[in-house]
């Protein structure tokens, strides 16, 4: 299986992804932004659709779409009734102009179908590459605004009384959403992105507490589905998204299930 580039390359892409969609997940999970997740992740769809409309990489135009939508819809929110209102108008509508574009741009059924289930196992090293650093340029964002972040998650009362406002904390974090949404699409695809961003993180909360703890259990699971997944997906030639999803969610239940029993 290694002895294949192709397979080389989705390995060590589906390793990046997973470790920063572990590590952001800890804290969509945290703040309950799992919604707001699916939202940018039909965003990106449009994004990517009209990025292949106007002869651009897929890629561009899913992380342009995720980071302006992200930051008009953290402007916008006043609460959590309104931001569920307002992310779902604009999911409604990213979807609309994802088909237009599609549609306009005659784009092929392989390729419309890489932007919505992911094409990891297509992945050039230059694909690769690109990946790494903006992964990397998450994490170095994260690391930064480590404390931050963390207190904007799991205590966020807490830091608006001893900063008086958490704007723009709340942005860098909806960027960093927005960009590890864009990365994730490539092993997963649009429509499955909200799957391994949060699921990993929703099962690790049923086994740790603290931050780190989280953060690494959920690296863990994520790895576990894209692994198995790809060496699933490279067996019987079925696409890697299903197999991801299924193991994700076959985890999550486990945990579930484990938390009830033992309650």
């Amino acid at each position: 299986m290694f002895n294949y580039d192709f397979m080389q390359n989705a390995f060590m892409a589906g390793t990046v992804v997973s470790i920063v969609a572990g590590i952001v997940g800890t804290f969509v999970v945290a703040r309950n932004y799992a919604f707001l997740t699916h939202t940018l992740s039909e965003i990106g769809f449009a994004g990517a659709a009209f990025a292949l409309f106007a002869g651009w990489p897929a890629l561009l135009g899913m992380m342009l779409a995720t980071s302006g939508a992200s930051v008009a819809i953290g402007a916008l929110e006043s609460g959590y009734t309104k931001r569920d209102n307002v992310t779902s108008a604009v999911s409604a509508l990213a979807i609309g102009l994802g088909i237009l574009f599609l549609a306009l741009g005659h784009t092929s059924t392989t390729a419309a179908t890489g932007i919505l289930f992911g094409s990891v196992l297509g992945i050039s090293r230059q694909d690769l590459l690109l990946l790494l650093a903006l992964a990397l340029l998450v994490i170095i964002v994260l690391f930064f605004n480590y404390r931050a972040l963390r207190q904007l998650s799991f205590d966020e009362a807490g830091m608006f009384l001893q900063h008086g406002t958490q704007k723009m904390v709340r942005y860098i974090f909806l960027i960093i959403i927005a960009l590890s949404v864009s990365i994730s699409s490539q092993l997963v695809g649009s429509l499955l992105i909200f799957v391994l961003v949060t699921l990993p993180a929703a099962s690790a909360k049923y086994y740790v507490t603290t931050t780190p703890q989280l953060m690494g259990v959920a690296i863990v699971f994520a790895l576990f589905g894209t692994w198995v997944g790809l060496t699933l997906a490279y067996l019987t030639n079925l696409p890697t998204s299903f197999f991801i999803a299924v193991i994700e969610v076959l985890i999550y239940l486990v945990s579930v299930w484990q938390f009830q029993k033992n309650a």
